[in-house]
């Protein structure tokens, strides 16, 4: 009789032993899971808040030089109008190539970089091309990296080359439309402009054309 109460305490013991192992084990797992979704909502919740800030660099942008782009677009000429995308920027320094659409909106600023002013790469003139800075990511993230000679390519819708080489690297103020206007008459500028995400100022870079 004693033989059999101890072997049901054992069996009973073992059983309470399953129990416990398996409870634990679905502890843990269920644990998991929690930290999972807590580290994936706070993971989506960090993406969402780095869309709207880009966004809304997009839109500042966007405000800033559309009055400039829809001035500029009354003395531009007919061909570079009708045509949706002006050409293709090219850095190789900073492995940056991207389709340049021919006029700045809200949308357009979104997909790519857009010129917002100037004319005709074959004139004496200034072509302002406006990118947004998506951290290191995409469009003019880096361009603050480029130094006095680094080389830039635009390719018109032709295919043809024109190279240009940067001579200055500043900031300015977000609405400072300095690097617009002020320009040198006498050759071919080239003004690229994008956020300063840590200070809202304007990243400029200025190049002329070589060839």
């Amino acid at each position: 009789m004693n033989q059999i109460l101890c072997t049901k305490i054992k069996n009973n013991k073992k059983s309470n032993k399953k129990f416990f192992k398996v409870q634990f084990i679905l502890s843990i797992i269920t644990i998991i899971i929690l930290i999972g979704f807590i580290a994936y909502t706070s993971y989506s919740l960090q993406n969402k808040e780095r869309l709207s800030d880009n966004l809304i660099g997009n839109y500042n942008i966007y405000k800033l030089y559309a009055d400039v782009s829809n001035n500029n677009n009354e003395s531009s000429n007919k061909d570079t109008q009708e045509n949706n995308l002006f050409g293709i920027i090219e850095i190789p320094k900073i492995n940056l190539y991207y389709p340049i659409f021919s006029s700045l909106s809200e949308d357009n600023l979104k997909v790519s970089p857009c010129k917002f002013y100037g004319d005709s790469l074959t004139k004496n003139d200034n072509i302002c091309i406006a990118g947004h800075n998506y951290n290191n990511n995409m469009f003019f993230s880096k361009i603050n990296l480029l130094s006095p000679n680094d080389e830039i390519f635009i390719y018109d819708n032709l295919g043809y080359k024109y190279t240009y080489i940067v001579f200055e690297n500043y900031e300015v103020k977000e609405d400072d439309l300095s690097p617009i206007y002020n320009y040198d008459k006498n050759i071919k500028e080239l003004t690229l402009i994008t956020c300063n995400n840590l200070n809202n100022n304007r990243f400029v870079i200025k190049a002329k054309q070589t060839s």
